[in-house]
């Protein structure tokens, strides 16, 4: 058997966070946590498929819960579910960050607390349990891990995306709309990352958002700049 790149310590305390053991195939769990800079055996090919049956997973159990949603709606109500800012709270929960194999570079970066990091391990992780245990316990993990939000779904709040209910906001308040800009784009063609900042006029702090498409940035800074402001009220 290939030796754990994670002590018994380490290995012990994350196999009970998951409450998965990977007694079939225990390099998987490895795999899932290994990035490239560390290692050409890593997440990526896990991740591909982890993405995948998170995505089948979430869809099957939100039509269950709204059976009489058109595709459209169903849709939304999946994004809110699967994007990233989510996937990453979900990691820094499951305090996957501790457990990353990193190069040097992605660690002096803070690679271990990006948000596009922590979603890939957590996908890898979904795709490891699948290969080891098969779908029903990886849709078990899915469930457990997203229960809660799940349960807070509101048909109302999902119809309408970040930036929409920001607008709607600003103008309800007779404020300037925000402006928002891209600040950096990293990594490679097929896998960027954006980071934008959403500007508001009349506000003393600026709010950023990352994610793998110029939209979903723009939409993940939005709901920022929001919660924020309805924190406020």
């Amino acid at each position: 058997m290939q030796k754990s790149r994670l002590n018994r310590e380490q290995r012990e305390r994350l196999t009970r966070i998951l409450a998965h053991d990977f007694q079939h195939q225990p390099e998987l769990l490895d795999r899932a946590l290994t990035h490239r800079s560390f290692s050409s055996d890593n997440y990526e090919r896990l991740e591909f498929l982890g993405d995948s049956i998170l995505n089948f997973i979430i869809a099957e159990d939100i039509c269950d819960r709204f059976p009489d949603t058109d595709e459209g709606t169903l849709s939304r109500l999946r994004s809110s579910m699967v994007r990233c800012e989510t996937l990453a709270e979900i990691g820094r929960e499951l305090d996957l960050g501790s457990y990353l194999l990193l190069g040097s570079g992605e660690l002096k970066s803070g690679g271990y607390d990006r948000d596009s990091i922590l979603e890939d391990v957590l996908e890898a992780i979904i795709g490891a349990i699948y290969r080891d245990a098969g779908m029903e316990l990886a849709r078990a993990f899915v469930l457990r891990i997203f229960a809660d939000r799940l349960k807070r779904l509101d048909l109302s709040v999902s119809l309408k995306d970040p930036k929409t209910r920001l607008q709607e906001l600003l103008q309800k308040e007779g404020r300037d709309l925000p402006e928002y800009n891209i600040i950096d784009v990293s990594g490679p063609p097929h896998k960027q990352v954006f980071k934008v900042e959403c500007d508001l006029a009349d506000a003393d702090k600026l709010y950023s958002g990352t994610g793998q498409s110029r939209r979903k940035a723009e939409q993940d800074a939005a709901n920022r700049a929001l919660a924020d402001l309805l924190e406020q009220n």
